[in-house]
């Protein structure tokens, strides 16, 4: 997942950038509600972690605002607000769901997932085409029940195509769900995990749709 997380407080938010990075995200990190409302505009996020006390604009008014225009990504308050109405009040703005400070990595890693599921409809955690399994939790590939050993971002972009199996994908949305604001990105290197990918996993999987990207085509089990 490309994620931005938002939140003021440095040793927080480093480590739970490390955490998420750890675990194969991408995370973009900012500090204030400005900086949040401007990357939301300008990214393409599967989901955003938004803290509510930030200085310059409130996590509320960024959430409202992003509702507002009609952006339908998944947000995650996280926060120290615990009373019941602050609760609500996160909700009814628009949030998706909510976790209190303090709170466990692996459940908020966890709960991004299930939004992330969610919003793309899909009611089992497992990613099935033919004989080929991918588990985004436990970050395993099978095929025809063996596993697949595969590098990060090969995962990352295995994950991208089959979550929108049937729909092209083009080179530009790939680069933006493997790699943050501060990577950089060789010219190739998409099209060197593609070819990865198709040596480890079968040419046919994933086809080139030239000057437009790459495609999984549906396929039910």
């Amino acid at each position: 997942m490309r994620l931005l997380l938002v939140e003021d407080d440095s040793l927080l938010g480093d480590g739970i950038r490390a955490g998420l990075e750890q675990g194969g995200n991408t995370v973009d990190w900012v500090r204030d509600g400005v900086a949040a409302d401007l990357a939301l505009r300008d990214g393409a996020y599967d989901a955003a972690i938004l803290d509510l006390n930030l200085p310059r604009r409130d996590g509320l008014r960024v959430l409202r605002d992003l509702r507002e225009r009609g952006d339908e990504v998944p947000v995650l308050i996280l926060t120290a607000r615990d009373t019941v109405s602050d609760r609500v009040t996160g909700l009814d703005t628009g949030a998706d769901d909510y976790l209190v400070k303090p709170f466990d990595l692996d459940e908020l890693s966890a709960r991004l997932r299930a939004l992330v599921r969610r919003r793309a409809g899909r009611a089992t955690p497992l990613l099935t085409h033919g004989s080929l399994v991918l588990d985004p939790a436990a970050r395993t590939v099978t095929a025809a029940g063996q596993a697949v050993d595969l590098a990060p971002k090969e995962f990352a972009i295995l994950l991208t195509l089959l979550e929108n199996a049937g729909r092209v994908v083009s080179r530009g949305r790939l680069e933006e769900s493997l790699y943050g604001w501060d990577e950089g990105v060789e010219s190739n290197a998409i099209e060197v995990h593609i070819h990865h990918l198709r040596r480890k996993l079968g040419r046919d999987l994933i086809r080139t749709v030239r000057g437009v990207g790459y495609l999984v085509d549906r396929r039910d089990g």
